[in-house]
């Protein structure tokens, strides 16, 4: 199998990228210490690489550059409040990788093999009993689980005034429970393998929560909560971060289905095999005729899904209209998204480096 190089971070967001990944390195490395047993190295040398592995890092920017937008300008010079939060949120979103890969059966994760296929080979290669797909998978949960317990534990040392800290931990726990919801709802959405008309209702519901809450929203406004921002700042925040995180997410489902592997290092099967109830493959459903049907009913959710099959699902997505529509509401979003950031009162250099943020969310192959 050829792997594909990892994602990069953000444009133009490599120092702050290296930053956290240096305060992730540091605390998963003082965790090691904890554990000494001969068992448990393994495990933590995967974890370990699975952390620091790729990522484009967006919710610590997102964190960083609300709290340096809104900051008073003497508290500048040190901003390792917001660096540790933003560390802190990317290692929840590794406990919410590890499980999706595992709920979505995927095989590659950023160019490489999944964590929990990766514990499979380790089953494989030692030949230890039982089945290794049920090590690996076991195993990974139990990853996944360790990087939620470390995410609380990460925004714990963060340096920040208290009550400025218990906000941001409020709006962290909120996030958390925003995004076992949309995941809920997505997994949920693929058992009904309902496309009537509920469908983009469903599909509108889950972007709300998995990613314009969870990705965009929330960190944003944890940043801003660190920076002891008011209630107002912290709802134009919302109201910038609401249209990124559709156009975030509708980006997803495109190249779910038409990026390429090369590049993103995720399959472009997987949504297809799962028939993952995006808000394209509903604005497909809603606009194919009856030849078109029968191509979606034919491949759609078949777990044998082959590139051949992928691609007349393609052709149809792209004949009924539902990939131009899906790109046009990615412009509006964007545009949506321009307008609310010029009414948040920013520093200018924040203002810059969340606008390239959105562009990126729009315009991205990763």
């Amino acid at each position: 199998m050829t792997l594909a190089p990892a994602p990069k971070p953000l444009p133009a967001a490599a120092p702050l990228a290296a930053r956290i990944d240096a305060e992730l390195a540091g605390f998963v490395d003082r965790q090691r210490l904890r554990w000494r047993d001969e068992e448990m190295q393994p495990l933590l040398a995967s974890l370990r690489r699975f952390i620091l592995t790729g990522g484009k890092r967006l919710r610590p920017a997102l964190c960083y550059w609300a709290w340096r937008g809104l900051a008073p300008p003497g508290e500048h010079a040190e901003d390792r409040p917001a660096v540790t939060a933003g560390a802190a949120l990317e290692m929840f979103h590794c406990f919410a990788l590890i499980h999706d890969d595992i709920i979505d059966a995927s095989c590659l994760r950023r160019g490489r093999p999944s964590l929990h296929e990766q514990f499979i080979a380790t089953h494989e290669h030692h030949g230890w009993r039982g089945t290794a797909t049920a090590f690996g998978r076991n195993a990974a949960l139990l990853c996944g689980d360790l990087c939620a317990v470390w995410a609380d534990e990460l925004l714990a040392e963060c340096q920040a005034e208290t009550g400025r800290l218990a906000r941001a931990r409020r709006l962290f726990a909120t996030m958390r429970g925003d995004a076992v919801a949309g995941e809920y709802l997505e997994i949920a959405g693929q058992a009904m393998a309902d496309f009537g008309p509920q469908a983009l209702q469903r599909a509108a519901r889950v972007i709300e929560l998995k990613t314009a809450r969870y990705s965009v929203i929330l960190p944003l406004q944890i940043g801003a909560a660190l920076a002891g921002a008011t209630d107002a700042a912290l709802e134009a925040l919302a109201a910038f971060g609401r249209p990124l995180g559709e156009a975030f997410q509708l980006r997803d489902d495109v190249l779910g289905v038409f990026g390429d592997p090369a590049v993103s290092g995720k399959s472009v099967l997987d949504d297809l095999r799962q028939a993952k109830p995006t808000a394209l493959l509903a604005e497909t459903h809603a606009r194919a005729d009856a030849s078109m049907r029968a191509v979606l009913s034919e491949h759609v959710g078949n777990p044998q899904l082959d590139e051949a099959g992928a691609a007349l699902v393609r052709e149809v997505m792209a004949a009924s209209g539902a990939l131009a529509m899906v790109e046009d509401r990615i412009r509006v979003a964007q545009a949506q998204a321009q307008r609310a950031l010029e009414m948040v009162d920013l520093t200018s250099e924040a203002r810059q480096r969340l606008q390239a943020i959105a562009d990126f969310v729009a315009i991205r192959s990763v």
